[in-house]
């Protein structure tokens, strides 16, 4: 054989004993129905929290430096294959939503029910999301929390925006400029599944939402 043949062989075995082995791992822990849905939904593009000219100039007070509109595209790119690279086998979602990236971390990750707490799963999951988020700073940065139909529209809303804020926290005390930072949370009134009639649809829907935009000053 070929030492280039001999070499095409070889990968392609790697290649079969590594699917192999992928299908063989157990799967994430999510839903079993879940999926990246939702991703036209208007909240996820439209303007940022706050809107942008109020939150740029936060940016602008904190010394960081806009990203050039014209490499703002790469820059998300990058971002993307990063956080998608990093983020690897834990369970989440990392989407494209216009010129921006969602990643929508499911219940099974997040928080206990009733709770605004963040557990150590999910604590693992966010210090791997804050490391690249932190050193990628020419974005803003919004943390969206929601829940499922469970409980009433007021103690939902609540419980939500205590999420957010809970979230928001953790990453500024691991590194991520707090003038990036905004959150809110929407309690029921933005379900991915309807109705929530099943666990599997409630657990998708309550889920935190990390969106990322790029900073172009």
């Amino acid at each position: 054989m070929l030492p280039s043949r001999r070499l095409f062989a070889v990968a392609t075995a790697g290649s079969v004993l590594a699917l192999a082995g992928c299908q063989s791992a157990p799967p994430p822990v999510i839903p079993a129905a879940f999926a990246p849905l939702g991703v036209s939904a208007p909240y996820l593009s439209g303007d940022v929290i706050g809107g942008s000219r109020t939150r740029a100039k936060k940016m602008r007070a904190a010394k960081i430096r806009p990203v050039n509109p014209a490499m703002a595209p790469a820059y998300m790119a990058d971002l993307d294959r990063e956080l998608r690279r990093q983020t690897a086998g834990i369970g989440l979602d990392v989407l494209r939503v216009g010129d921006g990236i969602v990643i929508r971390i499911p219940a099974a990750l997040t928080f206990d029910a009733g709770s605004a707490s963040v557990k150590p799963q999910f604590d693992a999951t966010l210090l791997e999301i804050a490391r690249t988020v932190k050193t990628r700073n020419q974005t803003f940065v919004d943390v969206l929390a929601h829940t499922d139909t469970t409980g009433t529209p007021q103690v939902n809303e609540a419980l939500s925006q205590k999420r957010a804020a809970a979230v928001s926290s953790y990453l500024a005390g691991h590194g991520v400029s707090k003038a990036r930072l905004a959150a809110r949370g929407y309690g029921e009134s933005l379900p991915l599944y309807v109705p929530d009639d099943t666990e599997t649809k409630k657990a998708g829907n309550r889920r935190v939402e990390i969106r990322l935009v790029p900073y172009r000053g």
